[in-house]
């Protein structure tokens, strides 16, 4: 059988060797058109490039690690983290990249995995699923000088970190007038883990419609638990604890938001007849539910793009425009909000 060489290449599309050679290595100065036509001769004669040989000589390994909040096993539970790697890994693909997902199970396993990840050079950069308060990971990167994109709004150095977010103090807003604007005076907030700069926001917004509507922030509305279905089942437990309990809720996380409404259930609630409640993500089952969940879209498949679009421009030295790439919002209205008398 006869080995393909770029040679080959060269011939069929009529470049030379060395502009199908700046194809394969993604050169940015080849046009989309250039590359295209040779990427099909390639895929046409069953060329496939020694992409381990290359990489020793550009010095790159055209991987790019992803980190999750959590270990994967219990992040992968939730339909965010695989729409959002989705986009990714989308995007990847065009580009020729490879990802390599952690998996610590602990903040020490996923620390020392960081440290493997770079100084064992397996990866040219890094995407961060999250953004915390006081991150070791944030700071080592920092320390190290190694292109990372965050996916959230950094807690420190907002400036310096290229990140992609929604403008979660806007969305928590919006969607909490939502509630006010139907009649609602007593609106609890269930939130993720309170480190997290995304819980962190989406609350300032909820605090920030109920100061504006004179309506006074309760304490012990306020919950914070896992982003898992187990986490808003929990969350449940803890409002019906309550004296004055809440006509509304505002849910930090549509997975959160499937373990509330069938813990209510379970006690014989029902949304949005005894409560409402409003969400974020916008996640496929969100609107095939019962009833279907009023939520705010953040597009998170354009959020996994971005994240990866912005580490490979920074990780082959192209321009990159902004260090804040804001993802617009939007708000899907559907049953779960009942217009209060």
């Amino acid at each position: 059988m006869k080995i393909v060489t770029i040679k080959d290449i060269a011939k069929v599309t009529g470049f030379s060797p060395s502009t199908v050679s700046r194809v394969i290595a993604n050169n940015s100065r080849i046009s989309e058109e250039t590359k295209q036509k040779v990427r099909a001769a390639m895929e046409e004669l069953g060329y496939h490039p020694n992409l381990t040989a290359r990489n020793l000589v550009v010095q790159s390994t055209k991987t790019i690690g992803v980190i999750m909040p959590s270990s994967a096993d219990k992040s992968l539970q939730n339909p965010f983290f695989t729409e959002v790697l989705r986009g990714i890994g989308s995007y990847f693909h065009q580009e020729q990249f490879s990802m390599l997902l952690s998996s610590g199970q602990t903040e020490e396993e996923k620390f020392k995995e960081i440290e493997r990840m770079v100084l064992g050079k397996y990866v040219d950069g890094v995407i961060l699923l999250y953004s915390r308060l006081n991150d070791s990971i944030v700071d080592f990167l920092k320390e190290k000088n190694f292109p990372f994109v965050m996916v959230g709004k950094p807690s420190e150095y907002k400036d310096e970190i290229v990140h992609v977010d929604n403008d979660n103090i806007k969305a928590g807003k919006d969607i909490t007038e939502h509630l006010i604007e139907n009649g609602h005076k007593r609106i609890s907030f269930i939130g993720g883990a309170a480190d997290l700069v995304v819980t962190i926001d989406r609350q300032k917004g909820y605090e920030t419609a109920l100061k504006e509507a004179d309506i006074p922030v309760t304490e012990e509305y306020i919950i914070h638990t896992e982003f898992l279905k187990s986490g808003g089942r929990e969350a449940v437990e803890q409002i019906l604890e309550l004296k004055v309990k809440p006509d509304a809720i505002v849910v930090s996380d549509d997975l959160i938001s499937v373990g509330v409404i069938s813990m209510l259930e379970e006690y014989g609630l029902k949304v949005p007849e005894h409560i409402s409640l409003v969400s974020f993500n916008n996640i496929y089952f969100s609107e095939i539910i019962h009833p279907a969940l009023t939520t705010v879209d953040i597009q998170i498949f354009r959020l996994g793009v971005e994240s990866a679009k912005a580490i490979i421009q920074i990780c082959t030295n192209q321009v990159l425009h902004k260090k804040r790439i804001i993802i617009p919002h939007s708000i899907a209205y559907r049953n779960s909000v009942k217009v209060m008398k």
